[in-house]
């Protein structure tokens, strides 16, 4: 299909009668299927949901203006009944590394954190999936925010489309991008917020718009197990697990989760990963404690716990963040853990921490209203 050029044809009036402006319609974030619908419900022909999903995912249109391959009356008429939704930029920071960060203010209420960490030629745009996070985390800042509330597809889809306006990547590149990966690392745990989290991911890697493989998809789960196989069945994206201790004990006070899926529970449905292998390997993510979780005898039973699964783990100094009750493990135990799990045949990288100056590094993610609040209060 032409992006700009296309037959016009003469369309009788929408079919809104008794629409009112409190009930408009947000494209973004329905899926395709939800869009026919709407599209055909208004007596539109089904070829135009293609069109409008075409301009919103690929082109970038934030109005109905834009859609020139829509006639002016259609246009004009969609825009009294229908939004093309982005969140609010509330705040906007840029790291001295060019990390970026967002604060964003979603349509449902609440504001989330949304960041982009660049490299040479490509980078990865950390995605939130709910305001605040219900699983309190003792070295995660957002965990110390409480559950707001899951977001929905649009709010989810919405922080691509206001990092894609940032970067000017519109229309969706077809080679190399800024915008090349996704890691569902952001706020909240992705896999409490599934059915959205899916919904949108769908949208992102749909091949006639955003158009993400699902090969430089990652989502990240603290351990919710009973939807780790359901995401590797129904999206296929790279999984990462934030695992953080090897002892059920340690684990239960640091990833309270853990309490009722315990370690083996956890690995089990790790072994189970549909797309797990050795070209996709899954991530455990292990954050380096001073005293905490770093000996060589943790690093052992790291490698224990983990024969047979295809893997690799990402080693990641503690970021501090005010009030913290952690510190980082020094570059010396943090040296020879990686060198304990790499021996065993594990790539081991330590992570670069990035954006630390703008609290924009993994773990560090809390809005910005909530902290302000807090301050107000104590």
């Amino acid at each position: 299909m032409s992006d700009t050029q296309d037959t016009i044809v003469q369309e009788r009036p929408l079919q809104t009668e008794g629409k009112k402006p409190s009930e408009m319609v947000n494209l973004v974030g329905l899926s395709r299927e939800e869009l026919i619908e709407t599209v055909t419900g208004f007596g539109l022909p089904k070829f135009r949901a293609g069109q409008i999903w075409h301009w919103i995912y690929h082109r970038g249109a934030k109005s109905f203006d834009e859609m020139t391959t829509l006639s002016k009356s259609v246009r004009a008429e969609l825009a009294k009944i229908c939004v093309i939704g982005r969140p609010d930029i509330v705040e906007e920071q840029l790291s001295q590394d060019k990390t970026r960060k967002w604060l964003l203010g979603v349509a449902g209420g609440g504001e989330v954190e949304t960041v982009y960490i660049p490299e040479t030629d490509r980078g990865a745009l950390c995605i939130s999936s709910q305001v605040g996070c219900a699983l309190s985390c003792k070295f995660c800042h957002t965990g110390t925010q409480p559950l707001v509330r899951n977001l929905s597809a649009a709010d989810i889809v919405g922080q691509m489309l206001v990092a894609r306006d940032t970067y000017g990547e519109w229309p969706s590149p077809r080679g190399s991008r800024q915008l090349s990966n996704i890691v569902m690392m952001g706020m909240g745990e992705p896999l409490l917020n599934f059915d959205n989290v899916s919904k949108a991911i769908t949208i992102i890697m749909d091949q006639e718009g955003i158009s993400i493989s699902k090969r430089r998809i990652t989502l990240s789960t603290a351990g919710y197990v009973p939807n780790i196989e359901r995401c590797g069945e129904e999206l296929g994206v790279n999984l990462a697990v934030s695992l953080h201790a090897v002892r059920d004990d340690l684990r239960d006070e640091i990833v309270p989760i853990n309490q009722k899926f315990p370690i083996k529970d956890l690995l089990d449905a790790c072994r189970r990963y549909p797309t797990a292998g050795n070209s996709r390997r899954i991530t455990f993510e292990y954050v380096m404690l001073r005293g905490v979780n770093d000996s060589e005898l943790d690093a052992r039973e790291l490698v224990r716990l983990i024969a047979g699964i295809p893997a690799k783990v990402n080693l990641i100094p503690f970021n501090a963040w005010p009030g913290a009750p952690f510190e980082c493990s020094d570059d010396a135990a943090i040296e020879k853990f990686a060198r304990i799990v790499n021996d065993a045949g594990y790539s081991s990288p330590v992570r670069t921490p990035r954006g630390r100056d703008i609290l924009a590094a993994c773990g560090q993610l809390k809005s910005a209203s909530e902290r302000a609040k807090r301050r107000t209060t104590a």
